[in-house]
């Protein structure tokens, strides 16, 4: 994308009110004759900023980008995003709540002081999961990997067993403190219905 191209793309949005926006650098294709003007999420993020009065959110990754060596320079990269103007992160799936923690307390560590939704993907099928995995290098805990196992052929069972680890996910972060929960329902709206109907008394919305 051009600071053209994003200029226009931006006064539609405002024309339609629109104020808040993910900013995400998204994947480069391996074979393109067509430079964009930013190169890093940072670079979006600034420009946006500096064009209008946008509310920003940019991605971050508990586990460490897939692409980044470590996720100290990960982390790193996120401060930089931070300093651009970012006002919040959402994260990566992710399916241990303790690496949510140690990237929280890595995060308060380097400075980055906006708020962090979490994000949580309910799984509800083998094929699912496996295409996380290969496109993000998510590790699936012991416990997960039990359901997986033993429901992994039963559809129902598989996609029952999916929700309810993710409303214990919720639960357990909820109570630690969390600033707010992405859910990621894959556009499927029973998913989105029945985990809000397990946690619709512990939030506020």
């Amino acid at each position: 994308m051009s600071e053209d191209e994003l200029t226009r793309k931006l006064k539609i949005l405002k024309e339609k009110n629109v104020n808040k926006i993910l900013a995400l650098r998204g994947d480069i294709p391996k074979f393109s004759y067509e430079k964009g003007d930013f190169d890093h999420a940072s670079d979006l993020i600034r420009s946006i900023k500096e064009k209008g009065d946008f509310y920003v959110m940019a991605a971050a990754y508990p586990e460490g980008h897939i692409d980044s060596p470590n996720l100290v320079e990960d982390i790193k990269n996120l401060r930089k995003k931070v300093d651009a103007g970012c006002d919040s992160l959402v994260t990566q799936l992710f399916f241990d709540n303790e690496d949510f923690y140690r990237f929280r307390d890595m995060c308060d560590l380097a400075g980055i002081d906006v708020p962090i939704q979490a994000g949580i993907m309910p799984v509800i099928n083998k094929k699912q999961i496996e295409k996380m995995i290969s496109l993000n290098g998510i590790k699936l805990p012991k416990k997960f990997l039990k359901i997986m196992k033993r429901y992994e052929d039963d559809k129902i069972a598989m996609r029952d067993c999916g929700i309810a680890y993710a409303v214990d996910q919720i639960v357990d972060l909820i109570s630690s403190g969390v600033e707010g929960i992405h859910l990621y329902t894959m556009n499927n709206p029973y998913i989105a219905e029945k985990i809000h109907e397990s946690i619709k008394n512990l939030i506020k919305l």
